[in-house]
């Protein structure tokens, strides 16, 4: 078991200029006791602005609209709670892993962390990354201890995963993010998918990494499912990643190579796959819906497919495009139907005039014909009268 000592102090975690807090380096998690046995070292931090954020420009955003009250599950590995930037941002959430009624708030592999971090992730100071909706809460539901990217659903019990998707409806998510991959269409995962969006929650999957390079992808479970939100990923050039999956269950694309995302315990790192792209849909799906609280799940995830920025390729590679935080947020979609024109009633008509007009059009092409034939042969007497004296008087001599 790894025991780590030392909570970050009140001057560390609560020095508040201009709303930042600092990232403290002595910020630690501290998971349930024999949890961890082998967990990950935590990041360095990185200043830099990431390339995502350059991209999807969510400081474009208006500033008041920043998820707050809106909840986002976290289905993965856990969420570290004690990361700086997302201290206060993580509830206790439940570990539907280990038996027992034990929280999800930590993170013995950083992927949950990661995945949660580019939804939610709070501003700090010297620090340019920062999470797509920093006003929303995280809700971590633990159903791996292995890198989600690294496996597919079915190294998760469909009973566990199930059960994860049920909890997050019924604790109040309105938004689950899920970058596990199932090659299998289970029923109890179904089921579960069906229950949460009964319950109004906007279920956004990662489409998968296991794109092959002969024949087709594997169809992928959840993303596949009718009214869940499949996501691709793009790189820093806006082209597919190499191993995002291609497929009609791809509904939308963000970044997903080379991405900045936090590390369990402190700092960052970079990361690839369709899950931290699943995570950049999710924040601006948690943006829409604190925007507009009324707006059911459907419509949300309708007016994320409709604000995408083309992608240059076709929709089973992209989808709509790649997600737009402003415009999802900003633009007013039509929900009205186009309106209704009157009726046009059939003019009747006068088969006498039909015939007049027929002949009065006939005759004046015959009368055209006449006057352009006169006219030609005028003309030929014109120079005949001309040309025969001339000649005559020369004799017919060439001058």
């Amino acid at each position: 078991m790894t025991v780590r000592t030392g909570r970050w102090t009140a001057a560390a975690a609560g020095v508040l200029l201009a709303g930042l807090p600092t990232l403290a380096p002595t910020a630690v998690a501290v998971p349930p006791a024999g949890m961890c046995q082998n967990a990950e070292a935590g990041g360095t931090p990185v200043n830099k602005l990431p390339w995502a954020q350059t991209w999807l420009a969510p400081d474009r955003v208006p500033p008041q609209v920043t998820g707050r009250g809106v909840t986002v599950a976290v289905i993965d590995s856990g969420v570290d709670a004690d990361h700086p930037q997302l201290n206060g941002a993580v509830l206790p959430g439940r570990d539907l892993l280990t038996p027992g009624d034990l929280r999800a708030n930590f993170d013995c592999v950083s992927h949950g962390t990661a995945v949660a971090s580019i939804i939610a992730a709070r501003p700090a100071r010297g620090i340019g990354f920062r999470g797509i909706a920093p006003g929303a809460r995280i809700l971590p539901i633990r159903v791996s201890e292995r890198d989600a990217s690294e496996q597919t659903g079915e190294s998760v019990d469909a009973t566990v995963f199930a059960g994860a998707i049920r909890y997050a409806a019924d604790a109040g998510a309105s938004v689950i993010n899920i970058s596990l991959s199932m090659y299998s269409d289970l029923k109890p995962v179904r089921d579960a998918v069906r229950y949460a969006q009964r319950h109004d929650a906007l279920i956004v999957a990662a489409a998968g990494n296991a794109h092959a390079q002969q024949g087709p992808d594997p169809v992928t479970y959840p993303a596949a499912y009718p009214g869940v939100v499949g996501v691709g990923a793009i790189t820093i050039d806006g082209t597919r990643l190499s191993n995002s999956q291609v497929g009609s269950y791809v509904d939308i694309s963000a970044p997903g190579g080379g991405v900045l995302a936090a590390t369990r315990v402190r700092g960052h790192r970079y990361y690839d796959g369709t899950s931290f792209a699943a995570a950049f849909v999710s924040g601006t799906a948690a943006l829409v819906r604190a925007a507009d609280p009324q707006l059911p799940a459907s419509e949300v995830a309708n007016r994320l497919i409709a604000t995408a920025t083309p992608a240059p390729g076709p929709a089973d590679q992209y989808g709509a495009g790649v997600v737009n935080p402003y415009r999802a947020v900003q633009d007013v979609l039509a929900s009205a139907k186009p309106a209704v024109l009157p009726r046009v009633r059939p003019v009747k008509v006068d088969a006498a005039a039909e015939r007049r007009t027929a002949v009065w059009d006939a005759a004046g092409r015959d009368g055209r014909r006449i006057a352009l034939f006169a006219g030609v042969l005028a003309g030929l007497l014109l120079v005949a009268a001309v040309v025969v004296p001339l000649g005559r008087r020369r004799g017919w001599r060439a001058n």
